[in-house]
């Protein structure tokens, strides 16, 4: 639970895709992992808050799921380790409907093969 590869979520501002520095090192970790451990495969799935049209919030959770595995591939892992998928608005982490739920909901989790 101490192992930065615990942490599997990786949050977002509203309407953005981009990767924040706060969750670089984060993403570092696990595209280390995943370099030095080349038959592991991992999924990451995109989401969204409810707000938007469920088209736009499908694209938008692409767009997340996509950036972080630029990073990934960037750092050095295989393209056919890493794939993005978006579930949109479709799997809150957080049902409530405030900026806080909201906020919970706005991110990408990291899920490898097999789990």
């Amino acid at each position: 639970p101490k192992s930065v590869l615990s942490r599997r979520s990786i949050y977002f501002d509203l309407d953005k895709y981009e990767v924040k520095d706060e969750y670089r090192d984060l993403v570092a970790a696990h595209a280390k992992y995943l370099v030095a451990n080349r038959g592991f495969k991992m999924l990451i799935q995109g989401n969204t808050d409810e707000r938007g049209s469920r088209e736009y919030n499908l694209a938008l959770g692409q767009k997340r799921a996509d950036a972080v595995r630029r990073v990934m591939t960037v750092l050095g892992v295989k393209d056919n380790q890493v794939e993005g998928v978006s579930y949109g608005e479709e799997k809150p982490k957080n049902a409530g409907q405030d900026d806080s739920a909201y906020a919970q909901n706005r991110r990408t989790d990291l899920v490898y093969q097999g789990e």
